[in-house]
C-alpha cells in the first residue's frame, strides 16, 4: 500500500518540487497551498491531491487535515515547508510585519503538528519533517533578526517534541537548508526600511547586494539535494535530526563550532 506525505507550502520552489518526487516514487501527496484554484502543474499527477491551506488559519488548518485524512486515510510524513522571510532593521519594522514572520515560520508548524498529533496517537506513529534554516543554528548577516528568531523558535520547537512524543514513536526531524537555486528566494523578502531613517542604508544595500550575488559566487544549493535529503529522512534511509544542507551551511556550523560565541560574532561582523 501506498504511503502518503502531507506537504504544505507546494505553490512553488522547495514544497512543489517535493511533491513531484514523491508523487513520482508512487507516494500519495497532500499537497497544500494558499491558492490552490491557479495551480496547473501539481494537477497533472493522479496521486496528487490539493488542498488550500493557509498555515496561519487554525480553521483552515482543521478543514485541510481532515479533508487530507478523509482523502488517503493514513498520513505517514508530515513535511511543514511553508514559510517566509523578513529582513531589515528591527528599529524599522511595522508590527504586522514582525507578527507575520512568526505566524508564518512558527506558529504555522504548531498549527499544522497540534491538528495531526490525535491521528498521529491513533495510528501508532508518525514522522514530522520541519524545514528550518541553517540560519536558525546559526547566524551571520545583519537585519535578519525576525527570520532567525522564527526559525531558532522552530528549533527549540522540534527539539522540545523530541521529548513528548517519542513514547507515541512519532518521529521529528529538521532540514537545515540555505538558499537555493531557481527559487528566486530574493523576490520573496519583505524588507523593512524607512526613507526618513539614512543609518542603515548602508548596511542594507551591502546585504541586498550579497543576496542578489549569492548564485554567481556558487553559494547557492541545488535544490535536488534538498529534496534528496528530505526523502532519505521520509523514507528511513537517514536517521538524521538534523540534517545541515550544502557546503555554506556546513562551513557555518564548523565555524562556529570552532570558536566562543563572542569570537564568531565578532568575526561575522567584520564582513559588514
Amino acid at each position: 500500500m501506498s504511503k502518503t506525505v502531507f506537504i504544505t507550502g507546494t505553490s512553488s520552489g522547495l514544497g512543489k518540487l517535493t511533491a513531484i518526487r514523491f508523487a513520482q516514487m508512487g507516494w500519495n501527496v497532500a499537497a497544500t497551498m494558499r491558492t490552490p484554484e491557479k495551480e496547473t502543474e501539481l494537477t497533472a499527477y493522479d496521486n496528487i491531491k490539493i488542498f488550500k491551506l493557509d498555515v496561519t488559519r487554525v480553521d483552515q488548518v482543521q478543514t485541510a487535515v481532515q479533508q487530507a485524512v478523509e482523502a488517503f486515510g493514513t498520513i505517514e510524513v508530515v513535511i511543514n515547508n511553508a514559510g517566509m522571510g523578513t529582513y531589515g532593521p528591527l528599529e524599522l519594522a511595522e508590527e504586522a510585519a514582525i507578527d507575520w514572520q512568526f505566524a508564518v515560520n512558527t506558529r504555522g508548524p504548531i498549527n499544522v503538528i497540534r491538528q495531526f498529533l490525535p491521528h498521529y496517537r491513533a495510528n501508532g506513529g508518525g514522522m514530522f519533517i520541519n524545514i528550518s534554516s541553517f540560519m536558525g543554528i546559526t547566524t551571520a548577516v545583519p537585519l535578519g533578526s525576525l527570520y532567525n528568531m522564527s526559525k531558532f523558535a522552530l528549533e527549540g520547537l522540534t527539539e522540545g517534541l523530541y521529548y513528548e512524543l517519542r513514547p507515541f514513536n512519532i518521529e521529528l526531524r529538521l532540514i537545515e537548508q540555505g538558499g537555493s537555486k531557481g527559487n528566486h528566494f530574493t523576490d520573496s523578502i519583505a524588507w523593512s526600511q524607512d526613507e526618513n531613517v539614512k543609518d542603515y542604508d548602508e548596511m542594507i544595500l551591502k546585504l541586498k547586494n550579497m543576496m542578489m550575488n549569492s548564485e554567481s559566487r556558487g553559494t547557492l544549493d541545488d535544490p535536488q539535494i534538498i529534496v534528496d535529503a528530505i526523502v532519505d529522512l521520509a523514507t528511513g534511509k537517514s536517521k538524521k535530526f538534523r540534517t545541515v544542507i550544502g557546503e555554506a551551511g556546513n562551513n557555518l556550523m564548523a565555524l562556529r563550532n570552532s570558536m566562543p560565541i563572542e569570537d564568531y560574532l565578532e568575526a561575522m561582523a567584520k564582513n559588514f
